[in-house]
């Protein structure tokens, strides 16, 4: 994956493509397995709580960014209820669109919405305690990957934290033509975040989801 350079395009061009025809909705952002996203969410919630709060070492709550946003999914149901602003990043400008009634009310604490792809994405120095990426990084090859974990570092705040939740592959790089991504396995995974000079500081799988899709698991990193 690290070394495409002519396929590069295509592979960023691809995914573009593919999500411009997918309608913005709940179940559009989750491949048809809108009936997922409580647990996912409630997951995620339990996940976070055990880094927030007052405290030594304690993350933050005053802003988070939702990677790969989408419509909002996340940002209303996850972060919003946690942080007092957050912004959004997301490739697709139909989907932030779509997100400024999908968010309503509590969306007027929404800080930015960037339209920008991650391997051009830029996020502000020293902003965020919470960078929270999920279901975006199969979209990167492993060098803007790690790209953009090291610019995603000096975006944090003292005790800020990374959260990566995504698909694990049980062995390798699977590639999937239709949406044009990567799934990698978590020995793989492990490896880029350290390239990024990075450290896990806790892991954990999804449970309770569908025994057909693939192993989901979040990594919270320093």
């Amino acid at each position: 994956m690290g070394d495409i350079t002519e396929g590069e395009t295509s592979f960023y061009s691809n995914a573009e493509g593919y999500w411009r025809e997918v309608p913005p909705t709940v179940d559009g952002m989750l491949g048809g397995y809108g009936s997922i996203s409580s647990i996912d969410i409630n997951g995620s919630k339990a996940f976070l709580k055990k880094f927030l709060g007052e405290g030594e070492g304690k993350t933050g709550t005053g802003c988070a960014l939702d990677c790969g946003a989408g419509i909002g999914r996340i940002t209303k149901r996850l972060l919003l209820p946690l942080f007092k602003t957050v912004d959004l990043v997301d490739v697709t400008e139909e989907f932030l669109d779509k997100a400024k009634t999908y968010l309503g009310e509590e969306g007027k604490r929404v800080g930015k919405y960037h339209c920008s792809g991650l391997q051009d994405f830029v996020p502000e120095s020293g902003r965020y305690d919470v960078i929270w990426i999920q279901w975006v990084i199969g979209h990167l090859t492993d060098d803007h990957l790690v790209d953009f974990l090291r610019r995603s570092q000096k975006a944090l705040r003292p005790n800020g934290l990374l959260i990566i939740k995504d698909n694990v592959s049980y062995e390798g790089v699977v590639p999937d033509e239709v949406d044009s991504s990567v799934c990698r396995d978590l020995e793989i995974l492990h490896t880029l975040v350290g390239r990024a000079g990075l450290r896990i500081v806790h892991e954990e799988q999804q449970i309770d989801f569908p025994k057909e899709i693939y192993q989901v698991h979040t990594l919270a990193l320093r």
